[in-house]
Parts: structure tokens; sequence; C-alpha cells
């Protein structure tokens, strides 16, 4: 561990728990807010449009509105990441979730009020802002955490178990959200939601402690913003290995929010009934089963290979080979074993992603680089969705999942670029923090041999 690493256990984490018991009291807390932040969000996955639709808008005004719920998380993205750095990522994830409670009542009572467009617009901005208090605050409440209670266990392994957890999430909350608005109305997995997210406040409330990180509160909010957020430019994009890590994220987060959806269409074109919902619904399915596969597949395939960058390229590589080869298939079950093969190749990379990223980042700056690696993501969305959806106007589905796989490509120069640095994260097999002044380097002299 590092010198850093010492102090926070020396500090509010109180030391190393000599059973682990406090590390896993941690990881049990992170996993059950993976699993309440999942399932609220999926119970309207599958009928958030149907939703829109009901209330009065076109389907233009349905996916405008969407459109200005990815505006609200670029916009608010870093400015929440700042309040996670200076006030606390406890904080963050209080205000996100009480946030989201309210903004998804609002919801409800507008699909009510049959309200007009501008105020689904005003409404949608502020669940970006909701969700924007969570990412990166959650990760580096984590990360802090365990270093603080003496975890010496690879991330990998927290991250992969997160993973599996989120997606029996989604699998359940999108089965139920649709189920019960079949059942009842189209309103009703709003206030379920709702419900759910005030228990996760309350859950977290009582939970959550700030472990191996204080607040920078001794100056003014403009003062503490400022000065977080030029350390946080210094080890985000002035950090080279960071820097193009991150920009990575922008053609893998883009392709994949669009596959989800695209793939769902597709499906129904290749089992050729347009009609069979219950085949649309298995491209959701299937993703959410291959992720819980390579969910517990990233920490065992991440100790085949020295280092992490190698099961990055790999899943880079291997998700861009797959949305070619859906590209050119024609067939319906062919088709269905390309796209578990992407969701397991993609949820291998997410764990190792995460873990290299949280060690190349020291804590006081965590919460606002891991926010900035989200902001990236949320552009790549809003900028690469619109062009595959055009190119599947002009060229069919099949169309667009092969720029899929070229755009998917791009991403593998920045993973090369990131790994030429040869930053210590890159072969680290333990919870670490980024160096700080006076800090021993990391070494890995006691691994053994593995493929680079």
């Amino acid at each position: 561990m590092t010198a850093g690493a010492s102090d926070a256990n020396g500090g509010e984490g109180g030391g190393p728990s000599a059973d682990g018991r406090a590390a896993r009291r941690v990881q049990g807390t992170y996993y059950t807010l993976t699993l309440g932040n999942t399932l609220a969000a999926s119970f309207i996955w599958g009928i958030n449009t149907l939703f829109l639709l009901d209330a009065g808008l076109t389907n233009l005004e349905a996916f405008a509105a969407n459109a200005f719920f990815s505006l609200g998380m670029f916009v608010f993205e870093i400015p929440t990441g700042v309040v996670a750095d200076t006030l606390g990522r406890r904080a963050s994830y209080l205000l996100g979730t009480l946030t989201l409670a309210a903004t998804t009542a609002l919801y409800w009572m507008l699909w009510v009020w049959q309200s007009p467009f501008w105020a689904w617009a005003v409404v949608s901005v502020l669940l970006g802002l909701g969700f924007t208090f969570f990412s990166g605050a959650v990760d580096a409440w984590l990360v802090d955490a365990l270093t603080a209670t003496g975890y010496s266990g690879s991330l990998e392994a927290v991250f992969g178990r997160a993973v599996v957890v989120g997606n029996v999430a989604m699998l359940g909350g999108s089965v139920l959200g649709g189920v019960i608005a079949q059942l009842t109305n189209l309103g009703v997995p709003f206030l379920i939601r709702a419900g759910i997210l005030v228990v996760m406040l309350v859950v977290a409330a009582v939970l959550m402690r700030d472990l191996g990180f204080t607040p920078e509160r001794g100056a003014g909010p403009l003062k503490a913003t400022r000065t977080v957020l030029r350390a946080s430019i210094t080890h985000g994009l002035g950090n080279r290995p960071v820097r193009w890590l991150m920009l990575t994220t922008p053609f893998t987060t883009g392709v994949g929010f669009y596959a989800f959806y695209a793939l769902q269409p597709y499906l129904l074109e290749l089992w050729g009934d347009e009609g069979a919902y219950s085949i649309a619904g298995l491209a959701a399915a299937l993703l959410s089963g291959a992720g819980i596969v390579g969910g517990l597949l990233a920490p065992v395939v991440r100790r085949r290979f020295r280092k992490r960058t190698s099961v990055i390229l790999l899943s880079t590589i291997t998700s861009a080979a797959v949305l070619v080869a859906l590209a050119v298939s024609a067939n319906f079950w062919v088709a269905v074993v390309l796209i578990a093969v992407w969701g397991v190749s993609s949820s291998i990379d997410d764990p190792v992603h995460r873990a290299y990223l949280n060690d190349m980042i020291p804590s006081k700056q965590r919460a606002t680089v891991l926010s900035f690696d989200s902001l990236l993501g949320s552009a790549g969305g809003a900028a690469i969705q619109p062009v595959l959806g055009r190119t599947a106007d002009l060229g069919g589905y099949g169309f667009s999942m092969l720029w899929s796989g070229v755009f998917q490509a791009l991403a593998v120069p920045f993973v090369l670029l990131s790994r030429a640095q040869h930053d210590p994260a890159d072969t680290a097999r333990e919870v670490t923090s980024a160096p700080q002044p006076g800090d021993e380097p990391t070494t890995d002299a006691a691994l053994p041999p593995t493929v680079d």
C-alpha cells in the first residue's frame, strides 16, 4: 500500500481489520446501493417512451425530452463531481437520491396533468442533475473506504460483483416494471421508483460514512471549487495515462447506448415479425444475463494478464469485431449468440477499466475526475447515437451495426496510448491510491508470471 493509504488506515478508517469485517461491510453497502439504484432506474426503462406518448407528447417531443435528460447530465456532471470532492461522497449520494425521488414524482404529475412539452424539458434536465450526483461519487466512496479499512484484494473483483448485482437488478426491474404497467397503468412504475429511492435515501443515510476521505470544508465554496477543479484537471486531462483512457469513453459509451436500444428492433427484423414484442425483450434479457457472466469472469480474466490494458484491449477489439459480425449476419440465432458475446466482453471491460482509472487518481480529486470521465461518455452518447440512428435510416440496422463496430474500434489507439505510459496502476493487483508527494513507488515484484 502507498503512504497515502497508510495514513487513511490510521485515521478515520480505524486501521486494517484483521478479519476483513470492515472491508466486507463497505462492499456490502456498495452492493446494496448498486442494487437499489439500478432497480429504481430500470423500473421505467421498458415503458418510458410509451409513458411519454401516453402523456400526449409526439414522437419528436418524447425523444427530445430524452435529449434534455442527456443535456442535464452533460451540464451538471462536473459541478456535482466537485460537490462530492468538497462536501463529501455521502452528501453527494444523498442529494442525488433526494433529487431523483422528487423529479420522478414530478414526472408522474406531468403525466397526470398532460403537461406541455416545455415542462417535460425542464424536469428532464433536473432528472439528469439527479443522476450526476451519483456518477463518480459512489465509486470514489468505495475506493477510499476500502483503502481506509485495509482491503488488499483486487478492485476488479469488487467492481465485477457490482456488475453482476446491477444486471440482476436491471433484469428484474425491467420485467417487473412492464408487468406492473400492464396490470395497472403506465404511471404506477414511476411511483414505485420514487418509493424505492426514498428507501435508498434512508439506507444510505444509515450505512454510508466518508471513510478515508476528508471533505475540503475550510475554504469558501467558490475557492474550494476552483481548487478542486484545477487539481482535477492536473490529475485528469493533465495525467497522460488517465487522459488517454478517458478518451476511450465517448466511443465505448456512445456505441453501448446505441446498440442497447437498436438491438431490440434489429432482432425483430431478423425474426421476421415486427409484432413479436417478447423477442424484442430478449435483447435486454440477453444483455443482462451476459452482464452477470461478464462480471463474474472479469477478475478471472484479469488474473491471466499482467496488465490491465491488455484486458481492456482484448474486450474493445472483441466488441468491435462482434458488432461487425452482427452487421453481416442474417440469421436470428447467430445474432443471439453474437449479442451474448458482446455483452460478456463489455462487462469484462467495465470493472477493469474502472479499477485502472481509480488507481491513477488521488483521493481528493477522485470523484471530480470520475465525473469528467462520465461526462465524456454522455457527450459520446449525445454525438454518436444520432449519427448511428441516421445510418440505420439510410441503410438499415445491419449497416448501423457495421458503423458501430468502426466507432468502437476508434477507442483502441487511445488504450494503446495509455498503455504506453507504463503507469504502475496498469500492473497493480490490489487497492492502491494514486501516489502523493513522498509516497513510495508501487511495485509488483511478488506477482506470478502472466500473459502481458
